[in-house]
C-alpha cells in the first residue's frame, strides 16, 4: 500500500470514529427509535372512545420519543382492519392503540387475514371503561321495560352498534343471553352515527362505551339504562349495573355479581418489534400513568387508568381475554363471522 493511500485510509477511520462512538452498545440504530414520525393507528371512527384515547396519548408518546406521533384512523369490521395494517406493517414506526374488540374479533372471525396471537404484541395497558346500554329520551326507562317490550314484540326493537364484532356487539349480546330477550343488530361507521340513529328513531337502544357518550346523557339527549362493569360508575352513580337492572328485572343474572364486562385500552405493536424499542414503548406508557394531568383527564372521560404492566403481563391479560369471548361466542350461539 502507498504512502498516499495509507493516508487515505486513515483520514476515512478519523472521520468516521466519532459517529461510531455515538452508536449505543449492543443496540445499533435501534437505540434511537423513533426516527421519524410514529404512525399511531386505531380501528375505530372520529369520536369514539378509541380515537379520544389515542388523541390523549400521542402528545405524550411525542414528547417521550421527540417525535410526532401521528393518529390514524381506519375504522372498519371491529377493528380488524386496522389490526391487519398493525401485523403488515414492516417500517418499524407502526403502533396500534387495541381495545376489546381485538380480543372479540379473534373469537368471532372464522379466518382473520392476521394470526391475532402471533403477528402482534400488546406491550402496555393504558385504561378501562364500562359500557352503556342506551334508550332515546322518550324510549324505555329502564332496562325491565327494555325488557317487556323486546320480549312484548320480538323482533321489534334494533339495537346500534359501531360494528359486527366490535366489543359493544358482544356486550349487547352478553346483555340479551343474561336477560332472555333478544334484538336486532344494526351496525354503524362510529359512535356519532349510532347516536344519530338514536335520536331519529331508526334504532332502539345503543352499547356503547360510557366515556363515549357522557355529553349526551348528561345532556339528557340518551337515556343510561345500565352499565355493564362490577360497580356503578362515579360519573354515573344514578345508573345501575347490569346485574343490578337483571336483578330488578328477573334475569338470569340477578343476583349474580359477576357480570362484570369492560373494554381496555393498550399499546400494541407488530410482533418482533425489536426488544429495545418495546423497552422505549413500555418507558413512555409508565411515564403516562404517572403523570397526574393525563389521568384526570383520562378519568373524567369515565375512564379508569390502568397500570401499564410489563409485555408478557399485558399479552396475558389480552390472550385471556380472547378464550373469555371465545367461551361467550359458544355460550350465546353467536353466528361466527
Amino acid at each position: 500500500m502507498t504512502r498516499g493511500n495509507l493516508h487515505s485510509l486513515t483520514r476515512r477511520a478519523a472521520l468516521a470514529l466519532p459517529g461510531l462512538l455515538l452508536l449505543p452498545r449492543g443496540a445499533g440504530a435501534q437505540a434511537a427509535w423513533p426516527d421519524r414520525p410514529v404512525r399511531f393507528i386505531q380501528g375505530f371512527g372520529a369520536g369514539g372512545t378509541t380515537d379520544i384515547v389515542a388523541r390523549l396519548l400521542a402528545p405524550h408518546m411525542s414528547a417521550a420519543w421527540g417525535q410526532p406521533v401521528v393518529v390514524e384512523n381506519r375504522p372498519g369490521a371491529g377493528g380488524t382492519l386496522a389490526a391487519n395494517t398493525l401485523a403488515r406493517a414492516n417500517d418499524g414506526h407502526t403502533l396500534m392503540l387495541l381495545n376489546n374488540g381485538f380480543a372479540v374479533s379473534a373469537a368471532l372471525y372464522r379466518s382473520l387475514p392476521y394470526d391475532p396471537r402471533a403477528d402482534i404484541m400488546p406491550v402496555a395497558m393504558v385504561a378501562s371503561t364500562g359500557l352503556v346500554i342506551l334508550a332515546g329520551p322518550n324510549g324505555p326507562k329502564d332496562l325491565a321495560a327494555l325488557i317487556a317490550q323486546a320480549k312484548a314484540q320480538p323482533d321489534a326493537i334494533n339495537f346500534a352498534t359501531v360494528g359486527v364484532g366490535s366489543t359493544q356487539h358482544f356486550v349487547a349480546e352478553a346483555v340479551q343471553s343474561a336477560g332472555g330477550f333478544r334484538m336486532t343488530h344494526v351496525p354503524y361507521r362510529g359512535t356519532p352515527a349510532a347516536i344519530i340513529a338514536l335520536r331519529n328513531g331508526e334504532v332502539q337502544v345503543v352499547a356503547e362505551t360510557a366515556s363515549a357518550v357522557l355529553g349526551q346523557i348528561r345532556g339528557g339527549e340518551v337515556r343510561a339504562l345500565a352499565i355493564t362493569s362490577g360497580t356503578r360508575s362515579p360519573l354515573l352513580p344514578e345508573v345501575p349495573t347490569v346485574a343490578e337492572a337483571l336483578g330488578q328485572a328477573g334475569g338470569q343474572a340477578g343476583g349474580q355479581p359477576g357480570f362484570d364486562i369492560v373494554t381496555w385500552y393498550a399499546i400494541g405493536a407488530p410482533a418482533g418489534t425489536p426488544a429495545p424499542v418495546v423497552a422505549r414503548i413500555t418507558a413512555a406508557a409508565q411515564q403516562m400513568h404517572g403523570n397526574a394531568e393525563l389521568q384526570t383527564r383520562l378519568a373524567a372521560l369515565g375512564l379508569t387508568p390502568r397500570a401499564p404492566g410489563t409485555p408478557e403481563q399485558t399479552r396475558a391479560t389480552v390472550h385471556a381475554e380472547m378464550a373469555r369471548w371465545a367461551e361467550t361466542v359458544a355460550r350465546t350461539g353467536m353466528e361466527r363471522q
